[in-house]
């Protein structure tokens, strides 16, 4: 009856590290880059207008459950999600959320465009509009136009490589932890 009873809560050991690596490698998975907006220059009123941030986003690819970490001087500049309409005419009287202390941040949920203003600049250019994919397909800005920054049928010189910002993805070493690790465990669960 003991040795039945060790051999059951060996089993029940393996299999509850069996449940905590599976759920580790998934949460994992989904954690996603943190991206500082405009990296150094930081969210403030930019000097070359709606621009500076449309070409930032262009050169990053945004996905669901990636971060934007919005660095600035509470008082000074807000950082407030809007809608489109909201976005295009600099109106911040329906804030979809309105953050007033920086750093601010926003985690990207779903896909599709999202449009941030500072309700104090955004008639002075600072705005930024993303879309954001469900995996690492490129996505940067919205379409071309759809941007008051660039106008339809013209096209900006493409940007400079992007260097690093924000913190590293986890999404391919927890998809090869993932990978690796659950065979091993399930091997090493059936064998004893």
């Amino acid at each position: 009856m003991e040795i039945m009873a060790t051999k059951f809560g060996s089993s029940c050991a393996k299999l509850l590290l069996l449940v905590c690596l599976l759920f580790g490698c998934v949460v994992e998975v989904i954690v996603g880059r943190t991206y500082t907006v405009g990296d150094s220059f930081g969210w403030q009123t930019p000097p070359n207008g709606v621009v500076t941030f449309s070409n930032w986003a262009n050169q990053h690819t945004f996905v669901v459950g990636d971060i934007l970490e919005f660095n600035f001087n509470s008082g000074v500049h807000t950082a407030t999600k809007v809608s489109k309409n909201a976005f295009d005419s600099c109106n911040a009287a329906n804030p979809i959320d309105n953050e007033t202390n920086g750093p601010a941040k926003f985690t990207l949920n779903t896909t599709g465009d999202y449009y941030f203003i500072c309700t104090i600049h955004c008639n002075q250019g600072q705005k930024l509009a993303i879309n954001v994919a469900s995996t690492g397909s490129p996505s940067g800005s919205p379409s071309p136009g759809s941007s008051p920054g660039t106008p339809r049928g013209k096209s900006s010189p493409p940007p400079p490589s992007p260097s690093p910002s924000g913190s590293v993805s986890t999404r391919v070493a927890a998809t090869v932890s993932f990978v690796i690790l659950v065979p091993f465990v399930l091997a090493l669960t059936l064998l004893s």
